[in-house]
């Protein structure tokens, strides 16, 4: 199973697992609007990397008796789960599927090495009763392959940024609960 969702491939039964940027980017998209040609990678490629990575247990403890309060506390563990999900290994079907889809990109631009910007979609933006806007993070003029990869990594560790930690627990959300796909 692809963990790709072209923009032009756009159904709204798949909106949950696109997050908000993607889902937006697909209904502009299907709906004629000048989008550059892009994709999502899904909810599915985070969790199945999280799983494979056993991280659940390490992101568990570095949020237990998190006091969002102690701002040295909550950048020293948000800092930790950062770089236990930047090092993370992707299972090689997500990376393959990424990858792939970036090929197929540059192909359709006809440009090598295309540059993209590689944006954050949390399945927890621009929901009714809170905004994430400008919580997770976006890079830009993102150019090959292997920075393709290392961008997507970053943004799912922006998941937890000390910034989009407290928001989280400000508004009430439980970590674990929370999924990233990213936009190319």
């Amino acid at each position: 199973m692809s963990m790709i969702m072209w923009f032009n491939e756009y159904a709204p039964s798949v909106k949950a697992s696109v997050g908000g940027k993607g889902a937006s980017l697909g209904e502009m998209t299907g709906a004629g609007l000048p989008v550059p040609p892009g994709f999502a990678l899904t909810t599915a490629a985070f969790l199945a990397s999280k799983e494979k990575a056993g991280l659940d247990a390490e992101l568990a403890v570095h949020l237990d008796g998190l006091d969002t309060n102690d701002t040295n506390m909550v950048s020293e563990r948000c800092s930790e789960i950062r770089r236990a999900i930047e090092g993370m290994a992707m299972p090689s079907a997500v990376e393959d599927d990424l990858r792939s889809a970036y090929a197929t990109l540059c192909s359709e631009s006809n440009t090598d090495d295309v540059p993209v910007a590689v944006r954050s979609s949390a399945t927890s933006e621009d929901s009714p009763d809170a905004s994430f806007a400008g919580e997770h993070d976006t890079y830009l003029w993102v150019r090959g392959a292997d920075d393709v990869v290392a961008a997507v990594r970053r943004c799912w560790a922006s998941l937890f940024t000390d910034r989009a930690t407290c928001y989280r627990v400000e508004m009430g959300y439980e970590h674990h609960t929370v999924e990233m796909s990213v936009v190319v």
